[in-house]
């Protein structure tokens, strides 16, 4: 199996147009393979579907999982998930996953620090947006150390100042589409940029964007 995308220094981006479904080992559920290392298990990020009715077998996270749910309602043995939620299965967890009506979701795999250790659930009742920079509306997901989850709705033609990315940058647009000097990328787009990379981005349309800061390698 080769490595993908596993070159943290590089920029790369994936538009909803050259992603490939994969069946899983799991009858019903497949996955797009975004960032995956050498080995079948281990630091892994993937776009994942259910199929109505299917599920997984019972796994643990040895470096935790993390998941934020883009369509149906994802549920395990500790409750239901509906589109919105967003998940932190911490280092050790188990669980056994499945859906009634089917879902679709964004998953990383084993990338967590060994002391990031909260579980957390937010849903959508649970969110609570607040003013960012310029026009642009916040929810804050989760944040460890300089690490950063958030959501980031991008309102029509709203520009947002240049910047560096301490730590890098990791962005999934949910809907809409986002755009910088180095293109454009519509709704189900994954775009990751390493360590101290810099854009200048925008938008021409309403836009809502999952987006991660501050955990790829610094050297």
């Amino acid at each position: 199996m080769t490595r993908l995308n596993m070159d943290f220094s590089a920029a790369v981006s994936m538009p909803a147009t050259d992603q490939q479904w994969v069946a899983s080992p799991a009858d019903g559920v497949s996955r797009v393979h975004l960032e995956q290392t050498a080995s079948e298990h281990g630091h892994t990020t993937s776009l994942v579907t259910f199929d109505a009715g299917a599920s997984f077998p019972e796994h643990s996270h040895p470096l935790g999982e993390e998941i934020f749910v883009l369509k149906g309602t994802f549920s395990d043995e500790s409750g239901d998930y509906p589109m919105g939620t967003y998940i932190r299965n911490p280092p050790g967890s188990r669980h056994s996953p499945f859906t009634r009506n089917g879902c679709k979701l964004f998953v990383k795999l084993d990338q967590f620090h060994p002391q990031d250790t909260a579980h957390v659930v937010v849903r959508p009742d649970d969110h609570h947006w607040q003013n960012g920079i310029g026009n642009l509306v916040v929810l804050s997901l989760h944040e460890f150390c300089a690490q950063h989850t958030a959501l980031v709705y991008w309102p029509e033609n709203e520009k947002f100042q240049p910047h560096q990315h301490w730590g890098g940058e990791e962005i999934l647009v949910i809907s809409g589409e986002f755009i910088d000097e180095y293109g454009r990328y519509p709704a189900g787009s994954w775009i990751r940029s390493p360590h101290l990379s810099q854009h200048n981005p925008y938008v021409e349309e309403e836009t809502l964007i999952l987006v991660k800061t501050g955990h790829l390698p610094v050297s």
